[in-house]
């Protein structure tokens, strides 16, 4: 279980090789060795990622096969993961951006970043609920999106993927309430991290070591939504109530 002082006994890292979901668990380590199992696509290398949580402090470091979209075989996958034990914080990391002017009009990149954004994720929310309410406690992070709370012309494709992600997860939070297992929906906005390498900052980027600081920060609250930049909040909240012929002015 995650103790009094916020420390996992075992970490769960659904997109082993994600720099973003990297951070956040080297965040926890930070605060006592844990072991994790990294889940990562087979014959992706886990080298990078298992030297950094080595360094971070992890107790031990396994890796299972896991593909996004294979999803017959999640329940196999979760089968291995919990044979070893309870899972007490699992971390919904993986996704595709891509480019959406390429995604829309190609109907093959655009269901491929549906099905692993928005269906490999709610397979994985699914059986990872099941999992953690049967042991009776437990954690789960999921990056959403700020482009998944107001889908834009700039990233539809994305932004539509990842707005079905943040509806499941919110309300699978709401499902679990009072079986001791809590979900956080994360809302980045972009992050300096190897998927956004070479793109030029937006308006409140942030590094992902201040994701991860704010997603910590946020299960020792127990919160269930948070927006990283947290300036994210108002924002969106006026360009949600804005009508379209304004918003196709503005360089969203």
């Amino acid at each position: 279980m995650i103790n009094a002082c916020g420390k996992p006994q075992s970490i769960l890292l659904l997109g082993g090789a994600s720099d973003m979901g990297l951070a956040v668990v080297e965040e926890f380590l930070s605060r006592g060795p844990a072991r994790v199992v990294l889940a990562a696509r087979e014959g992706e290398s886990l080298d990078d990622a298992t030297s950094r949580l080595e360094a971070a402090g992890a107790s031990s470091i396994e890796s299972v096969a896991f593909d996004a979209t294979d999803f017959d075989s999640h329940p196999g996958v979760f089968d291995e993961i919990w044979s070893k034990g309870d899972i007490d914080l699992a971390i919904v990391a993986f996704g595709i951006l891509g480019d959406n002017e390429e995604q829309w009009t190609n109907q093959k990149s655009a269901v491929l970043a549906a099905q692993v954004n928005y269906t490999g994720a709610v397979s994985v929310g699914v059986l990872t609920a099941e999992r953690m309410k049967k042991q009776g406690h437990g954690q789960i992070v999921v990056f959403s999106s700020v482009a998944g709370e107001m889908v834009r012309r700039s990233n539809f494709v994305y932004g539509s993927s990842k707005a079905g992600t943040d509806g499941f997860y919110r309300m699978l939070g709401e499902a679990l309430r009072g079986t001791g297992v809590n979900v956080l929906t994360v809302r980045p906005g972009q992050a300096r991290t190897n998927m956004t390498k070479g793109l030029d900052d937006a308006p409140l980027t942030v590094n992902k070591e201040d994701v991860a600081q704010a997603i910590a920060k946020a299960v020792d609250n127990k919160k269930t939504l948070i927006w990283v930049h947290p300036l994210f909040r108002p924002i969106m909240l006026v360009l949600k109530h804005l009508p379209q012929f304004v918003l196709r002015k503005l360089p969203i």
